[in-house]
């Protein structure tokens, strides 16, 4: 971490997130569900859709009259197990909460339940909504598309979204199975991150229009605005290193993320019109709830799933390395870091802090990194 960090415990951030917020114009039942999907990213070391995305992200876009902050949360088709949801550009995390909310009632009662999102905006961490289901007793799955910034393989224009593939699923262990993560290599927030540390990028994790890789990590977020780069899917560039693979699934999420909703889809997600105007982004989320119980005894489930990850975790090891992980075992290692601490605040993100303080006169918080 570098010196310049400082740590802020949960719920100080949680407040002052949840006041943000609502300083926004955000119902406080609705700011709270913000802030708890922002303030789990952080707990689980997710620092790029943390409190890191509160003012680039929600802030700024409510500020210019691009998300709604009051949320109007329509059914448009509903079926027994089916539901369709337009969110109106509203909070994407109350929108992305109570689609799985009603998958899990759904799957509850039949065994399955999916709901599908149009009109929506960037709902966090979709592994907040897959371990919903998890806590239900259930597998949890969601996806989302996003803003165009990721090529296809052989391309080099940003044409689908980073588009997460997530799953959550209940174990025997202290951890649930949790794969949250985007079908690209990287994504727009871990590169934000980059540019706040100073750092550059891996060689790989971005593309140029010669094709040729690019690190510098400011320069890739202008040019990424620019649609003149692009990030590279899964597997990297080109096919030696099986990018079609990311490529492929992440054409799944996008189909799934529009077509089954009639929702927008690649460059209709560009939050630009025709005449360059900001626009709201109309994005598409679909959640998923299966419920274990409909197929199995839920411990044994649990059992089978925790031996298929413990003998994962205890196989051979490669030299010089001393642990193999599954997933979400390093996001409850970093709850357990980090549980006493809080939430690590660069440069960057300690100035839009007090910024947004100043701006919405929550003078009722006094961090340690003001000045006196």
């Amino acid at each position: 971490m570098s010196e310049d960090i400082v740590w802020v415990d949960f719920d100080t951030m949680e407040r002052f997130m949840v006041d943000v917020f609502k300083g926004l114009g955000v119902p406080e039942d609705d700011a709270k569900i913000c802030a708890d999907v922002l303030i789990t990213s952080d707990k689980r070391g997710i620092d790029s859709h943390g409190v890191n995305r509160l003012k680039q992200i929600y802030y700024d876009r409510i500020k210019i009259g691009i998300q709604n902050p009051v949320t109007q949360f329509e059914i448009v088709r509903e079926g027994p197990t089916t539901a369709v949801i337009d969110g109106h550009d509203g909070m994407g995390h109350v929108i992305g909460k109570r689609s799985m909310e009603l998958a899990i009632k759904k799957a509850k009662e039949y065994g399955m339940g999916m709901v599908v999102v149009r009109n929506s905006t960037h709902y966090g961490i979709a592994g907040y909504y897959a371990l919903m289901a998890v806590e239900a007793g259930m597998i949890g799955i969601t996806g989302t598309n996003a803003r165009p910034s990721v090529a296809p393989t052989f391309g080099v224009e940003n044409m689908l979204g980073t588009n997460p593939l997530t799953f959550g699923i209940p174990t025997d262990e202290e951890f649930p199975f949790v794969l949250d993560c985007a079908t690209s290599i990287t994504q727009r927030g871990k590169i934000e991150v980059y540019a706040k540390l100073g750092k550059k990028l891996p060689e790989g994790w971005v593309i140029g229009e010669d094709g040729k890789p690019k690190t510098d990590p400011e320069e890739v977020l202008e040019a990424l605005k620019k649609g003149t780069c692009a990030l590279t899917p899964l597997g990297g560039i080109g096919e030696e290193t099986a990018g079609y693979k990311g490529y492929g699934y992440s054409t799944v999420v996008e189909i799934l993320s529009a077509a089954l909703q009639g929702g927008n889809f690649l460059k209709m997600l560009s939050g630009f019109d025709a005449q360059g105007n900001r626009v709201p982004y109309h994005l598409g989320h679909f959640f998923i709830a299966i419920n274990i119980s409909s197929f199995i005894d839920l411990d044994e489930f649990k059992r089978i799933t925790g031996n298929i990850l413990r003998e994962l975790r205890n196989s051979k090891k490669m030299p010089g390395e001393k642990r193999i992980y599954t997933a979400g075992e390093k996001e409850y290692l970093a709850w357990l870091e980090r549980k006493d601490k809080g939430v690590p605040l660069n440069k960057k993100l300690q100035e839009e802090i007090l910024q947004m303080k100043e701006e919405l006169g929550l003078n009722q918080y006094h961090f340690s990194f003001e000045k006196e």
